[in-house]
């Protein structure tokens, strides 16, 4: 068991490596698009957790895994670590950052709907308040505040976008009630990442080397981003209750809105600030009854 104070220190260790996910991903894309990005971070990621998994003695554990866990896990990791990801850097790539931003955090939103229709959890005066929040959040962003001549402008990234959360909510809800040891687990999601993200390349794109002004990113989103944020993630919350934790996630999108505008002179749009305060508020109201739901 950690200490608390420990835990939390992972806590805020994510919080600060996913708030650099933005700024990092749109660095990576100068030079590599979304498909090529996304192969060469998760064949890192895989790399880097391979190490750690032989680092701490857990390789023996890949074979108590049944060929229905690899299955399961990798449908996990088409979710989770490809398709999210995809539609992510897509998205950073085509549009606003600070509008990505705001409909990547409507994932918590999404958990609430799926919650209600697979794991068929009860439906709440509070749920309902979570949903209504972040879709009057999305609403505001993709209408740019003008509701009496509405022009989405950006519309299949905007939705591409929310494609995304959606699909890392889906994957959060299937995980729920999953156990697997945490190096092998995901390292295994990753692998499969790296599969995907191979396919789309060749698919869509093309294969091409990293060029040297890419190394960083590749390295930074590889490694710590993407891929030991998930163990410190997982260590935290094997130490600390969900409700307790949940909240200091949505420091996030806050952190990742100032770096984008400090370093990218991302412009900003008033209508922004009221969309990030409603989908903030609907997951912040989603992890304080989630908790008690559970």
């Amino acid at each position: 068991m950690l200490s608390k104070k420990t835990a939390l220190f992972y806590v805020f260790l994510c919080i600060g490596l996913w708030a650099t996910l933005p700024s990092i991903s749109k660095l990576g894309q100068s030079n590599l698009d979304s498909h090529q990005f996304l192969f060469w971070s998760s064949l890192v990621s895989f790399l880097s957790l391979l190490s750690a998994t032989v680092f701490v003695k857990q390789t023996k554990t890949f074979a108590t895994y049944k060929i229905s866990n690899f299955l399961k896990i990798i449908v996990l990791g088409f979710l989770g670590t490809y398709l999210y990801y995809i539609l992510l850097y897509f998205g950073y790539a085509h549009s606003n950052g600070l509008e990505v931003i705001i409909l990547q955090y409507t994932w918590p939103v999404f958990i609430v709907v799926l919650s209600l229709l697979i794991l068929k959890e009860k439906l709440t005066i509070k749920l309902w308040m979570s949903v209504f929040l972040g879709f009057i959040g999305v609403f505001l962003i993709l209408s740019k505040g003008k509701f009496s001549e509405i022009q989405f402008d950006n519309l299949k990234v905007d939705l591409l976008v929310l494609g995304g959360a959606f699909s890392f909510a889906l994957y959060s809800i299937l995980t729920k009630k999953i156990e697997y040891e945490q190096y092998t687990f995901v390292t295994m999601l990753y692998f499969s990442a790296s599969i995907f993200s191979f396919i789309s390349m060749i698919w869509f794109s093309q294969f091409k080397l990293p060029t040297i002004n890419s190394i960083f990113p590749i390295l930074m989103n590889g490694i710590l981003i993407n891929g030991f944020s998930y163990i410190f993630w997982f260590k935290a919350l094997k130490n600390l209750e969900a409700s307790f934790v949940a909240p200091f996630v949505f420091i996030t999108p806050v952190l990742s809105s100032t770096l984008l505008i400090i370093f990218f002179d991302e412009p900003i749009l008033t209508i922004y600030l009221f969309g990030l305060l409603f989908v903030v508020a609907g997951g912040l109201i989603n992890a304080i009854e989630k908790d008690k739901i559970a």
